[in-house]
């Protein structure tokens, strides 16, 4: 797995997510792992299992714990681990700031190296966290800048993507024909832990809009086998399309799910998440789009 990949959260289960950053096969590294460092290695390792407000709680305490480890490189691994699970719904501003804060802090004690002569995907994370979280952050890192241009230029490319696809019952939607109405597309998959979770809000929001014209559009790279039986067995009546060969995911730069971005009337693109939301996280994106 690329650092690339890692940064904009490919979702998997949340062992391979901590491997992928916090050691790996893939690079054979044998990672020792402090006294001090062992207990917050485990309970990220948990994180997904609490209850959101248990959750909430034990993120930012493990912020503040990992800013207490000594200037060491498994510093920066955990508080990046952290800052990758701690986007996945509504924890608290306080708790997403704590985060940030300790992930700014670590890059600053031990700059990471570029990856491939692009940002290290712990310039990457931080700069999504303050470009599309609004968290408060400062690098004089090259690589921050750099990462921040990056993000402007995806966003620039995603305002003129354009798509055909095809939904599981057989109609195609483009979705430069749907001027006129509140489009949120929502890209998803049924391994996808936190894609499961914000289902049934995105489900009671389309419900709830669908006669003022709005629009859910959710886009698996999954086959319909696997899709088709998923989408029934959860009642999800929205349009689900598919993307086999990855070309819409592609022209939205998304390297990682769940990632959702709101079009309003006039098909511009006025929000989008970086991750999974909650139903009142949702509720202020369509606002801003004009629905109420």
């Amino acid at each position: 797995m690329s650092a690339h990949m890692h940064w904009s959260r490919v979702l998997l289960v949340v062992p391979a997510l901590v491997v992928s950053i916090l050691g790996t096969s893939f690079s054979q590294e044998k990672i020792v792992w402090s006294d001090q460092e062992k207990p917050i290695l485990d309970q990220i390792r948990t994180l997904r299992k609490l209850d959101d407000t248990v959750r909430a709680r034990t993120t930012k305490d493990l912020a503040l714990q990992i800013r207490q480890i000594p200037v060491v490189p498994n510093k920066l691994r955990l508080a990046e681990a952290l800052a990758n699970l701690s986007t996945e719904g509504d924890f608290g501003r306080d708790t997403l700031q704590e985060v940030t804060t300790t992930l700014a802090k670590a890059a600053q004690e031990q700059p990471p190296a570029e990856e491939n002569g692009s940002p290290n995907s712990v310039y990457m994370e931080l700069a999504s966290l303050v470009k599309y979280e609004h968290m408060q952050a400062a690098s004089d890192n090259p690589q921050f800048a750099a990462a921040m241009s990056r993000l402007e230029a995806d966003d620039a490319k995603r305002q003129v993507t354009d798509f055909t696809l095809t939904d599981l019952q057989g109609k195609s939607w483009h979705l430069r024909d749907l001027q006129g109405k509140v489009v949120l597309v929502n890209f998803w998959a049924t391994w996808c832990p936190p894609c499961r979770k914000e289902m049934p809000d995105l489900q009671a929001l389309y419900d709830k809009y669908k006669d003022q014209g709005f629009l859910v559009l959710a886009i698996s790279d999954e086959e319909t086998a696997k899709v088709s039986p998923f989408i029934t067995e959860r009642k999800i009546s929205y349009p689900v399309l598919l993307d086999p060969g990855r070309k819409v995911n592609d022209g939205f730069v998304v390297e990682g799910i769940p990632k959702s971005f709101v079009y309003d009337r006039n098909g511009k693109l006025v929000a989008q998440s970086i991750d999974m939301r909650t139903r009142s996280q949702f509720q202020q994106m369509l606002a801003q789009a004009g629905l109420q």
